[in-house]
């Protein structure tokens, strides 16, 4: 019997999973009609765009109909503020990830041994934080909200599950928090932005982590 009290209920996946992640109240693209909703990820890629290269301070609603090629009068329509907007990116961003994880190709979707899974989880996640850091910061809950916001729980939940699948018997809710702690938006703002860390060295120290944390030979980092 495990020494570790029970994990806890692990939501129910499935391909719609990425739905959970409605963070505003942005309609669904399947109720739109089909050119509108072409417009509207039209209008997000282009502000995923001007995040990229401006960070969030970029994102203007004039900035974006320009990048789109379309009347700024289209942008307010859609998402009535700049805060509408930000929000509606986020959650589209958000989306695009759940769906990556939990149902796309293999080593970060379905179909690759656990550990693989983990170091693909952690190195996209990583990776789409540095490129939209500023936006993620500003989206940030507080603390009393901070481990129950639904992508957050999704993520966990996800890690969770490959850490059980990867080391039976550990408490792998417990585990799950030390490497999500890791991918936290606000210490990737630090070690990048503040200690001029390159994303090269997350992503190694992310895979040393998921090494010595499911007891693969670990990985020789340099100072």
């Amino acid at each position: 019997m495990s020494a570790f009290p029970p994990p806890f209920a692990e939501p129910q996946w499935s391909a719609a999973a990425p739905e959970l992640l409605q963070l505003g109240g942005v309609e669904d693209e399947p109720s739109l009609r089909a050119d509108a909703a072409r417009n509207r990820a039209r209008l997000l890629e282009a502000a995923a765009r001007l995040v990229a290269e401006h960070g969030a301070a970029g994102v203007t609603m004039e900035a974006v109909a320009t990048a789109a090629n379309v009347g700024k009068g289209t942008v307010f329509r859609r998402f009535g503020d700049r805060t509408g907007l930000l929000t509606a990116l986020l959650d589209h961003s958000e989306k695009k990830f759940q769906a990556a994880f939990l149902s796309g190709p293999a080593p970060l979707g379905p179909g690759a041994p656990p550990v693989d899974r983990l170091r693909a989880f952690g190195r996209a996640m990583l990776r789409r934080s540095v490129d939209e850091l500023d936006l993620q910061l500003a989206a940030e809950p507080s603390p009393n909200r901070r481990f129950s916001v639904p992508p957050r729980v999704v993520a966990r939940g996800h890690v969770t599950l490959l850490l059980r699948q990867a080391v039976p018997g550990a408490d792998s809710e417990l585990l799950s928090h030390t490497l999500m702690g890791y991918l936290s938006p606000v210490l990737i703002h630090h070690l990048t932005r503040q200690c001029g860390m390159p994303l090269e060295r997350l992503e190694t120290g992310w895979d040393d982590l998921v090494d010595r944390v499911t007891g693969r030979p670990a990985v020789g980092l340099s100072g």
